[in-house]
């Protein structure tokens, strides 16, 4: 049972004071308890239908809360920048893939494949959007995520690598099985930046997803990285597994902005 302070138990009909007690020793009791199959194999076998249906409701509210928990655990553990979600979002301006679409998408097929997608085009064109919005579907799917932006993650793996913890970070990146890198190509990134973000991408080649949400075409990803070579082989481990999903038309924020008004 989950710890912390004693719920209060709902007033009942039965309310008389050797009910209380019981019910406060029941509670009592279930802080430090686990249940024991062959127990409850006991205690089924004997048990009346109206007692069968009351631990089979108790079991499913048991249950639920449980993953109900999970989820919110791995929404805060990903840390995503905000709630957006699919519903509503508009796919008018993007181009998916011939082979490949929505549909897989929103069932995030991409993830069970260990599968790279990478969200090209302008700025404002709702490509950041489009790399939240699965990460938050995964989360309510009991899939673990990770959230960053490009800049984001370099600063936290040199703070890092500075405090002699770079091996712990990566590993504990690498428990998510979706990892979303947004505004990628946005700022130059330096050699040692370059080899810090390839080992975050060549570590989950083959073993995680990764969302790229970028302005920069492929080829151009070496003018951002400090190191050519390296651009080169980050190119060749996301082509090798990944899907490219281009967004165009024009700013969703300017056009909408107030100062346009």
């Amino acid at each position: 049972m989950s710890g912390g302070a004693d719920p209060r138990i709902p007033e009942t009909r039965r309310c008389r004071v050797e009910t209380i007690a019981k019910s406060e020793r029941v509670m009592t009791m279930s802080r430090s308890l686990t249940l024991t199959r062959s127990v409850l194999a006991e205690h089924i076998a004997r048990a009346t239908p109206a007692q069968l249906d009351f631990v089979e409701s108790w079991f499913e509210a048991e249950l639920a809360s449980r993953e109900q928990s999970k989820r919110a655990r791995l929404l805060k553990a990903a840390g995503l920048p905000n709630a957006k979600t699919l519903d509503g979002y508009d796919w008018s301006n993007l181009r998916m893939p011939p082979d490949w679409g929505r549909a897989q998408l929103e069932a995030l097929e991409f993830v069970d494949g260990r599968e790279d997608l990478v969200l090209h085009g302008p700025v404002g064109t709702g490509k950041s959007h489009l790399a939240v919005a699965p990460g938050r579907l995964a989360c309510m799917n009991a899939v673990p995520v990770r959230f960053f932006t490009a800049s984001g993650l370099l600063m936290r793996l040199r703070r890092a690598k500075q405090e002699n913890r770079l091996d712990r970070e990566l590993a504990g990146i690498g428990k998510a099985r979706l990892l979303i890198i947004d505004e990628f190509g946005y700022m130059p990134v330096d050699e040692e930046g370059s080899r810090l973000l390839f080992q975050v991408i060549s570590d989950s080649y083959e073993t995680r997803s990764i969302i790229h949400a970028t302005n920069i075409e492929s080829g151009g990803w070496g003018r951002v990285l400090g190191d050519k070579n390296m651009a080169a082989a980050l190119i060749d481990r996301t082509v090798h597994h990944g899907r490219l999903i281009r967004f165009e038309g024009r700013s969703y924020r300017s056009e909408h902005a107030l100062m346009t008004r």
